[in-house]
């Protein structure tokens, strides 16, 4: 599986690219591959309040449904709205292309409780064993 070093990650394998007080958020390379060919994805309304922990949005595949949490709290800066058209780029580039959500952080102290890539690699590790 491809983990970016340079990004952070969550236990609910969602990563994390901080530029400043904003942070970009979507699904890691694992958990698309667990999901499968994805065909549907929901995403929050622009300028959205939201929580660590909260639910985001929702991506459907031919296995099955997920919800979203969202990595840090702030404010929904802008959606990926490409992905409601074409849901497969999660697929296909969930690091790049297939991005999610802009947040402005309201909290940037939560970052310290995200998993940097060895530790995140540890965990998908110990899910497949």
């Amino acid at each position: 599986m491809n983990c970016p070093k340079d990004l952070k990650y969550t236990s609910e394998h969602e990563w994390v690219s901080l530029d400043g007080n904003t942070a970009l958020v979507g699904i890691t390379d694992y958990a698309q591959d667990q999901l499968g060919d994805i065909v549907f994805v929901e995403l929050p309304e622009e300028e959205e309040t939201i929580d660590q922990g909260d639910t985001f949005g929702v991506v459907e595949s031919t296995k099955s449904v997920s919800d979203l949490y969202v990595p840090l709290s702030g404010k929904i800066l802008e959606t990926n709205d490409p992905l409601l058209d074409n849901p497969g780029i999660l697929n296909e580039d969930p690091y790049g292309d297939g991005w999610m959500i802009k947040v402005e952080l309201s909290n940037p102290d939560e970052i310290k409780e995200l998993l940097e890539a060895e530790a995140y690699e540890q965990l998908i590790k110990e899910e497949g064993a």
